[in-house]
This record gives C-alpha cells, structure tokens and sequence, in this order.
C-alpha cells in the first residue's frame, strides 16, 4: 500500500510505458479480426525501435566480445517479463554455441520459481539484486545487461548501480526515453516502441523488441567468438537426432564429403563440427587439426588460413 501513499502510481501514468495506446481505445468490443490486425500493425514498431538503437547495440556487441575474449562472463538481470527473456536467451546458449552454461547467464529476481510465478514484490528491493549478482562472483572482467522496460524497476537500478560502482561494463535496455529515466550505464539501449496495445503490459511490444537485441547481441557475439562459419552454427552441441542431421548437414556442405566420412569424422573429434570441418578441408590428422585449432583461438576461419600459408 506504501505505493498509494507516496503517489508513485500517478508519476507512472506519466512513462510512455504506461500510457494509453489511442489505436486500441475499445478493445474490448471489438471483432476478433479487428483485435489481430491491431496486434498486427502494432508489431512493426518493435523492429523500428530496433533499427534506431543499431549504434548501441554494435557498441554493445563489439565490447561485450572483448570482455569475454578476456575471460570475462555476460549477465542479463530484470524481473518479470524481462527477466524471463533474459534466462531465456542464457539458457540458448549452451545448445546452440556449446559454450561453457557460465559464459552467458540470465538473473531472474525470485530465481527459478520467477520463471513461471509471479514474484513482483521483489522488484521494489534493489539489495537483493546486488546479493544476485555477488552469489556469482560477479567481478569488474564481467558485463551486465540490466533489462527494465519502464526504466524504474528498483531491482535492476540497484544492480547497475553496482556494476558501475566495481567497473564491469554496464548495458542497460529499456523502453522509455532519457526524460522518463535516466539509467547509470556504460552503453544505453532504449527500445521506444510507445504504448502498449494493453496500457503497461510490456511483455508485448517492449518485450518484443528486447528479444530482438537479445537475439542480435548473443548471436552476433558468438560469431565473434568464432563460433560461427559462413551463417552455420559450426560449435553446436549434438545433443539429438535434429542436431546430428544438422552437423551431418553441414559436414556435407562445407567440407564436401560422404555422408559416412562425416560420420568417422564426428566419432573421431567426439561431436566436434568445427574440428571435423578443418580436418575435412585440410586433411590434417586430428592431433595437428586440433593443435591449430587451438593456437586459432578456436576459430576456423583463422586456421585454414594459417593451414594454407604453411
């Protein structure tokens, strides 16, 4: 009740999160059809906010690869709509990249029952966002997404606050323009997809629009990583039938072989789409493919090159 004493619930009349969308004035009695094509011309605006964010979310892109280069991890935290699509986008990583589950992590307030219950009343605490964040040894070589759509939310101020505090590197998304909040970061990515279809129900366009930077941010630094050759996810973790076929798939493609030389390959590196690749390409055996591979840096692209030149 403390929020209608101090009058904070008028102020948030005032974000552009909470304001009231014109074009779905009556929602309620309208058509089915009607209903669906406001959806439907609503949802451009997720991919415009997007496009105007392109120079953070390259800035982003570039200096979260350097800190993980350096042995650094990548955090997302927020509450509700936004913490979920932060452990969503962290839990991806592992089965798609093969990358270590500490490399990307996702920070939910209220932790793993947060992931299907509601648990709102733990975003006013900003204290408890900062325990998260030391629970995980969160140091300066790290780097911190702070996910809040109004811009407000206590538990995500109070871990940026903090981040910035030991020096790790600061993103902050959200959906709100500076005046409505200012945020304490290194990088500010604001998604301005205006009022939602239903006033204040940001898991619509805002949380649409934060997928989108997620989805653009970890795959564009897992390419960087090289994990990635040509547009093939080349260190995906062969953990079912879909994901065999596709790493036979790509054994066949890339490195024009049998479909049962793809087979060896794969028994020989133990699942290694990557080392079966340069071992197809180059015809080195798998000590000295995986040798270079290493002194590559894990990158393929890098190592045929320095195949060629030896």
């Amino acid at each position: 009740m403390s929020n209608l004493n101090n009058g904070s619930i008028n102020n948030n009349y005032r974000i552009l999160t909470e304001q009231i969308n014109l074009k779905s004035n009556e929602l309620d009695i309208k058509s089915t059809n009607e209903i669906v094509k406001i959806f439907s011309e609503a949802d451009k605006e997720p991919q415009k906010a997007v496009e105007n964010s392109i120079p953070e979310i390259v800035k982003a892109i570039d200096e979260i690869t350097v800190r993980l280069k350096s042995n650094g991890r990548l955090f997302y935290i927020g509450t509700g709509t936004s913490g979920r699509l932060g452990v969503l986008d962290a839990s991806e990583c592992p089965p798609t990249f093969c990358t270590n589950p500490d490399l990307v992590q996702g920070i939910i307030a209220g932790g793993i029952p947060s992931l299907t219950r509601s648990s709102e009343s733990l975003e006013d605490v900003s204290e408890i966002s900062i325990a998260d964040l030391k629970s995980r040894c969160f140091s300066n070589r790290d780097v911190l997404i702070g996910i809040t759509s109004s811009g407000r939310t206590p538990y995500v101020i109070g871990a940026l606050d903090y981040s910035k505090s030991i020096n790790a590197l600061t993103i902050s998304i959200s959906s709100v323009p500076e005046s409505d909040s200012a945020l304490n970061n290194d990088i500010d990515i604001r998604l301005i997809t205006g009022p939602e279809i239903l006033a204040g129900s940001t898991r619509l366009k805002a949380g649409t629009a934060t997928k989108m930077v997620l989805n653009i941010i970890s795959t564009s630094v897992m390419i960087k990583l090289g994990k990635v050759y040509g547009n093939r996810m080349i260190d995906l973790s062969i953990s079912n039938d879909k994901l065999f076929d596709r790493a036979i798939g790509i054994l066949l493609d890339i490195g024009s072989v049998e479909k049962e030389t793809a087979v060896q390959l794969l028994k020989k590196t133990n699942g290694s789409v990557k080392l079966s690749l340069l071992i197809a390409l180059t015809g080195m055996d798998v000590f000295k493919a995986r040798q270079l591979l290493n002194n590559s840096k894990g990158n393929l692209r890098t190592a045929l090159i320095s195949a060629k030149s030896d």
